[in-house]
């Protein structure tokens, strides 16, 4: 343990026992507030009558008003209210008026009486929220109703993200109050704050790259003996940081030139690249996201606009399937909503469904609704399509929420719902896209290639040299266990139990893929199920024509594969034995071994 923080931890401690003293011997503070806090009106009376102050508040700010409010007891906040209490005194966490707290109770009684006694129906929280807000939250339509009767701003927006009464009750499925704010003219087509996480990551960027560079010249024009060891002065961090800030002044020029040092480096997309843009969600995107029908479908009857997308173009059909309410897409769809609008990520609705049955281990918690939803991932799907989904969209990048400790989960930059299926392993998904026209020859896309080839060292596969954006993995590849040999694919990986020989069979003997056809690093079929162990599957493979001797961009065997090639993952000796009696050669490269 760090010294300080031990001399802390130790002096906290011994200073602990006094402090209780110290607490246990002061007098109460607020009298009237805590027979409040009680509901005690006898003695809330007893103590004004001696003309104890009402108005002073406990350690956190609660006056008794507060907890009258809060108590939702009118009895005491008319005795309050008659001894003069402050309406508008605030709590010191929130900044929560008497009005604020009884609006997040959600019985309107107490609300009225302060309402009429002169309480600010304005007033916000530390957080921009006004008591509408609050009370929109709670699922009180009377108190939604008392407070627009008092002037309440019906399209009030709280500081944080612009959200309006009624994306707080949509959110919340209070579907009293989203009805009564309908009625009142609230507007249906508000959508909260965009925040362009790419933008604000360039501009980070930019400024501290600038401000080293900076702090980089100040050491250059040191002289030569001051240089090792050198330190900037407090002026010249000032420097610097002023020549930061003026980078952060024009953000587009910074996101440009960000962009310029990615791509002299040659590296793929970074993680904020892939989440985009945040926020932009109406009252229904937020109803949907949740999985709340009767809020959702109450505000697409009212004329909310049913294919109104968010920051990221994300429509209420594609929130509701991502997020596995299946019940709800299924009556979106029956409402017309458009089955083809797809996200800036490219995934479509007919790919969300698909992708959350089988959604991989990932380090985001991932959606479990559809576990308890009526409607199954196939329904959806077969709804989608009879609806004119189209099967062959393709996806712009690997999805951001599928990432699993950067470690795992295979680049789905590229791929379509078919090709999603096979790496399920799921024959039934794969059959039904073919059945409403899917293409089963689109691979995912081939990434960027993290560092350039010596041109001393040829390529050992003998194929032509990968092209980023050209032909990544196959379908076939994809079924019979992509990255399983590359890295710790298994930690993340889900499909369909014991689907892997049925889903390779599908697609070799009906579908007719090429069972020789190589992956951007060079592998075919035979590695990716040799990676895994697979005996079963290679020999099919082999039956069928897979080339045993096939090397890949790695200058990897077919035998190499199951012989431990990542570390952790331990040879397969049946599997290799087979392959090596075949004439595959094993170059006895075992990682893990």
């Amino acid at each position: 343990m760090n010294g300080s923080l031990r001399w802390g931890f130790t002096a906290a401690l011994c200073a602990a026992p006094f402090l209780l003293a110290v607490l246990a011997a002061a007098p109460a503070d607020a009298p009237v507030a805590d027979a409040a806090s009680r509901g005690d009106v006898e003695a809330v009376r007893g103590l004004l009558q001696r003309g104890i102050d009402v108005q002073t508040a406990q350690a956190d700010g609660m006056t008794a008003l507060h907890w009258a409010a809060m108590r939702s007891d009118l009895e005491l906040a008319e005795t309050l209210l008659y001894a003069g209490a402050n309406l508008e005194a605030t709590t010191r966490i929130g900044q929560h008026t008497p009005l604020h707290v009884a609006s997040r109770s959600g019985q309107p009684g107490v609300l009225r009486a302060l309402l009429e006694a002169g309480a600010d129906p304005h007033a916000l929280t530390a957080s921009g929220a006004s008591a509408l807000h609050l009370a929109a939250g709670a699922g009180s339509g009377e108190a939604v109703a008392a407070l627009l009767d008092h002037g309440a701003d019906i399209d009030a927006r709280e500081k944080t993200w612009g959200q309006t009464p009624l994306m707080f009750a949509a959110a919340a499925n209070r579907v009293g109050p989203v009805s009564v704010l309908m009625e009142r003219g609230a507007d249906l087509e508000i959508a909260t704050r965009v925040v362009d996480l790419p933008a604000l990551d360039a501009e980070d960027r930019a400024a501290a790259y600038r401000r080293q560079e900076v702090l980089d010249g100040f050491r250059a024009a040191a002289p030569p003996l001051e240089q090792t060891g050198w330190q900037p002065t407090a002026s010249q961090v000032q420097a610097a940081i002023r020549a930061a800030r003026q980078v952060q002044a024009f953000p587009e020029t910074a996101k440009q030139d960000n962009e310029g040092r990615r791509l002299s480096r040659g590296t793929p997309r970074d993680y904020t690249e892939r989440v985009g843009r945040q926020g932009g969600l109406t009252a229904l995107l937020h109803a949907a996201r949740q999985g709340h029908i009767d809020v959702a479908m109450a505000l697409v009857y009212a004329g909310a606009d049913i294919d109104r997308v968010s920051g990221d173009h994300t429509s209420p059909l594609q929130i509701a399937t991502m997020n596995g309410h299946f019940d709800l897409a299924l009556r979106l769809i029956e409402r017309g909503a458009d089955p083809n609008i797809a996200t800036d990520g490219g995934a479509t609705p007919l790919f969300a469904a698909l992708n959350l049955q089988w959604a991989p281990r990932a380090r985001y918690p991932q959606p479990r609704a559809h576990d308890q939803q009526e409607a199954s991932y196939l329904d959806v799907m077969e709804a989608l399509l009879e609806a004119g989904a189209n099967p062959n969209v393709r996806t712009n990048n690997h999805l951001w929420y599928m990432s699993y400790n950067h470690c795992c989960s295979e680049s789905v930059d590229g791929a379509t719902p078919f090709w999603r299926a096979a790496y399920a392993t799921d024959v039934a998904a794969m059959k039904l896209l073919m059945a409403h026209g899917a293409d089963p020859d689109i691979p995912t896309r081939a990434p960027e290639p993290r560092r350039r080839r010596d041109d001393n060292f040829p390529d050992p596969s003998g194929l032509p040299p990968a092209v980023p954006g050209g032909p990544g993995v196959w379908p076939l590849h994809a079924a019979s266990g992509v990255g399983y040999g590359e890295g710790f694919e298994s930690n993340a990986h889900r499909h369909v139990p014991d689907g892997w020989m049925p889903s390779v069979q599908y697609l070799v003997e009906e579908v007719g893929v090429d069972v020789n056809a190589r992956d951007h690093d060079g592998y075919n079929a035979l590695h990716h199920a040799a990676a895994r162990g697979d005996t079963e599957l290679v020999r099919y493979l082999v039956e069928k024509g897979a080339d045993v001797m096939a090397i890949s961009r790695r200058g990897q065997t077919t035998a190499d594969m199951a012989n431990g090639p990542y570390q952790r993952t331990l040879p397969f000796p049946e599997t290799l034995g087979y392959l090596e009696g075949l004439g595959a050669v094993n170059n006895d490269n075992c990682v893990s071994c």
